[in-house]
C-alpha cells in the first residue's frame, strides 16, 4: 500500500490488530443469525511524512451510512467543550452576525447549536443521515454529503464562504486527506480560519491507546504530518494547543496559504517536541504493538478471575473504542454480560464482533454487578460521577487503557 498523503510506499508497521467489524457497524436482533464482516485492522507508518495510517480494506460510504450511531449530544462535557469552543473563537477572531461559520462532520448539531444561538449564521456539513436529522430538529441547516474540493466548490458558489470552518474529530476519518484539507483551501474566506482536533499521536503511543485504532479512523496524526499536509494543500498552521479530550488531543489553527494570521511560536514548539518525542525515527513506533498485547492479557485475566469468583461485570459507554479492545481480546458476553450506554440509538442493539447486548444505564441499578467496566477511559470522570450510586452497593468501576485499573 502506497501512503494516502504523499503517495510513498509504506514499509514500517505500527501494530496488527488481527479482524473485527467496522467498530461502529452495531446489530439489530434480527441481524444476529447473518455473518458480519470481519476485515483486517492493520495501521502503518510512512517514513516519508510521517503520516500514520491504516490500511485500506473498507470504504468511506459503508462506515458513515444511514444508520449512523455515533451522537456526539449523548456526552455532557463533549457538549460543554463545544459551547466553550464557540466563545473562544467569537472572542479570538470577532465573529459577529455578519460572519458564517461553517463545520465539518456536524453531526447531531451539538456544536453550531451554540453558534445559531449566537446569532451567527451557520452550516454543517454530515454524511450521515441519522445525524444530520438530529441537528435538522434543532434548527441547524445541514447539507447531507461528504466535504473535499468539489463540495466546497459549490458551497462557496452558493454564498457560504467562511469566516470559521470547525471540524471536531474528522480529519482522522476521511480517506482522501488530501481533497478534503484542499476543500478548506477554497471555501475559506482570504481572512477566514479554521480549526481541527484531533487526538494527538503522541499521547495515543505514550497512553498505549491502540483502542482508539478502527477502521473509521484511516489517519492517526501529529502536528508534524499535518503541517506537511496543510502546507501540500494550500494551507497554513499558525497555532496550536493541546486539549484534554479524547486522552489528549491537538487544535491546529490553521488558513489559508495567503492569510493574515501572524503564526505563533506555539506552532515550533510542537514541532521540536514532537521531533524531541522521535516522530520521525523507526524506535518511536516499536512500543505499542507489545503494550497492546499486555493490555490484552491483563484484561482477561481479571475477567476470568472475576468469573471463577462469581463476580458479575457489565460494560458502560458502547464506544467504537471498546469494541476495538474487546474484538482484539476476544470478549463476549459469557464475560462481560451487557454494555449500558445512554444513547438510545445503540440501546437494543449488539456490539459489533462481540454481540454483547446495549441496554439502557437504568440496567445497571437493576442488576447492581460486582464490576462497571467503563469502555470509553477517557469519560472515566464524567462516568463515575453520572453512576456514582454503582459505589453505594459496593459496585467498582474499572478501566483497561493505559492498563487495568480497578478503582
Amino acid at each position: 500500500m502506497n501512503c494516502r498523503g504523499c503517495g510513498a510506499q509504506l514499509k514500517l508497521p505500527l501494530i496488527d490488530l488481527g479482524t473485527s467489524p467496522p467498530s461502529n457497524a452495531y446489530l439489530r436482533a434480527e441481524q444476529l443469525t447473518q455473518a458480519e464482516q470481519w476485515v483486517p485492522l492493520k495501521v502503518d507508518v510512512c517514513e516519508s511524512c510521517w503520516l500514520v495510517q491504516t490500511n485500506d480494506y473498507t470504504s468511506a460510504d459503508s462506515l458513515f451510512d444511514a444508520d449512523y450511531a455515533y451522537f456526539s449530544s449523548y456526552s455532557s462535557s463533549w457538549l460543554s467543550h463545544a459551547e466553550r469552543y464557540v466563545g473562544q473563537m467569537v472572542e479570538r477572531f470577532g465573529l459577529d452576525q455578519n460572519s458564517r461559520v461553517v463545520e465539518i462532520a456536524a453531526n447531531d448539531g451539538y456544536l453550531l447549536q451554540y453558534v445559531k444561538g449566537r446569532g451567527i449564521a451557520c452550516l454543517g456539513v454530515e454524511p450521515t443521515h441519522s445525524t444530520a436529522q438530529a441537528a435538522r430538529a434543532k434548527g441547524v441547516e445541514i447539507r447531507e454529503v461528504f466535504f473535499g474540493r468539489d463540495t466546497a466548490a459549490a458551497l462557496r458558489d452558493e454564498g457560504w464562504s467562511a469566516d470559521l470552518m470547525a471540524a471536531n474529530n474528522v480529519l482522522a476519518h476521511v480517506p482522501d486527506i488530501n481533497d478534503f484539507l484542499g476543500g478548506f483551501a477554497t471555501l475559506l474566506k482570504p481572512t477566514g480560519v479554521a480549526t481541527f482536533e484531533f487526538p494527538h499521536l503522541l499521547a495515543l503511543m505514550a497512553g498505549n491507546q491502540f483502542d482508539t485504532l478502527y477502521h473509521e479512523h484511516y489517519s492517526y496524526l501529529s502536528l508534524t504530518a499535518v503541517n506537511t499536509l496543510c502546507e501540500r494543500n494550500g494551507l497554513h498552521v499558525f497555532d496550536v494547543s493541546e486539549l484534554p479530550t479524547h486522552g489528549g488531543s491537538l487544535r491546529v489553527f490553521v488558513q489559508r496559504q495567503d492569510g493574515v494570521q501572524t503564526r505563533t511560536p506555539a506552532v515550533a514548539q510542537m514541532l521540536d517536541k514532537e521531533l524531541g518525542a522521535g516522530v520521525k525515527t523507526r524506535a518511536f513506533y516499536t512500543t505499542l504493538a507489545p503494550a497492546a498485547e499486555r493490555i490484552k492479557f491483563q484484561l482477561l485475566d481479571f475477567l476470568l478471575r472475576a468469573k471463577a469468583d462469581g463476580k458479575r461485570v457489565v460494560g458502560y459507554g458502547a464506544a467504537a473504542k471498546g469494541n476495538t479492545l474487546l474484538n482484539y481480546a476476544g470478549v463476549k458476553s459469557d464475560l462481560i454480560a451487557w454494555v449500558a450506554d445512554a444513547n438510545p440509538h445503540k440501546q437494543g442493539k449488539f456490539l459489533p464482533g462481540s454481540r454483547i447486548p446495549v441496554v439502557s444505564p437504568e440496567q445497571l441499578v437493576a442488576e447492581k454487578p460486582d464490576y462497571v467496566l467503563v469502555l470509553p477511559w477517557n469519560l472515566l470522570k464524567e462516568v463515575s460521577e453520572q453512576l456514582a450510586p454503582v459505589r453505594a452497593w459496593g459496585g467498582r468501576f474499572v478501566i483497561a487503557v493505559p492498563e487495568l485499573i480497578v478503582l
